[in-house]
């Protein structure tokens, strides 16, 4: 049943919601898991779930089976940054949405694509989840590296940011807890290949680390310094996971 729209929080959301919905849709797709055990485990990430398309919302879990009645056959995901559209091919207005999110998802149905952008869905002091807004995506397939490729980058990237982190002083560097890391592993659904969850779980505890970096009170002059690696690493670790969370859909083609 449609629900009335309303306003939202548009900000930009830390869930790595878009990358769940990738992982736990294709799954569902691929006959792997049921839709209501994916939609439960996208939920469990960031709350209750709308989608917001032609000035009506519904619920995440009627938007998926109206769409797998169209010809919904896989998610891919995009994870762009200014001057790094990585997972996009247009138009202009999706890209944009998809850029200022961080993050977005794209429907691969027959014959066309949409484009889904998260944003935080704010409703009262207790409801707290995520609102996907709509949009006509590109079918031109994206630019993006092979699995094998991904994981040869971010290998490297992360031997180079490490060497830049341990050979500066200042605030030590570490890993996240193994409790965090733990966790960080859960990137990939059942279905995927096993380079697939490795790699996805690498560049999980990665970003987690660079979260970290972000936050451990580097000076300006050990921020310059160290720069240029962690803005590698960062780059390496989004295509990283986007290789691995696509690689369900790559070994179909």
């Amino acid at each position: 049943m449609a629900v009335r729209p309303h306003i939202v929080d548009r900000v930009r959301i830390d869930s790595p919601i878009s990358a769940t919905l990738v992982a736990w849709g294709n799954a569902w797709l691929g006959g792997h898991v049921s839709l209501e055990h994916a939609l439960d485990r996208v939920e469990r990430e960031a709350g209750p779930q709308v989608v917001a398309a032609d000035d009506v919302e519904t619920p995440l879990l009627a938007y998926l089976v109206d769409r797998r009645i169209e010809g919904l056959g896989a998610f891919r995901l995009a994870l762009p940054v200014p001057g790094d559209p990585l997972g996009l091919t247009g138009p202009p207005t999706f890209n944009g949405a998809a850029i200022d999110a961080g993050q977005a998802v794209v429907a691969v149905l027959s014959g066309r694509c949409l484009g889904l952008v998260p944003s935080a869905d704010r409703r009262g002091s207790s409801y707290s989840g995520i609102r996907w807004t709509v949009a006509e995506a590109s079918a031109v397939p994206p630019d993006v590296p092979s699995l094998a490729e991904a994981e040869q980058a971010l290998r490297t990237a992360m031997m180079a940011a490490t060497e830049a982190l341990l050979g500066m002083g200042g605030p030590a560097q570490g890993f996240p807890a193994p409790d965090t890391l733990d966790r960080a592993g859960e990137a990939l659904a059942p279905g995927y290949p096993g380079r697939a969850h490795r790699v996805g779980a690498l560049a999980a505890r990665l970003s987690a680390a660079l979260r970290l970096a972000d936050e451990r009170g580097l000076t300006s002059g050990q921020v310059a310094a160290r720069g240029q690696a962690l803005r590698d690493l960062d780059r390496a670790v989004r295509r990283a996971r986007v290789a691995a969370h696509n690689a369900i859909v790559e070994s179909q083609v």
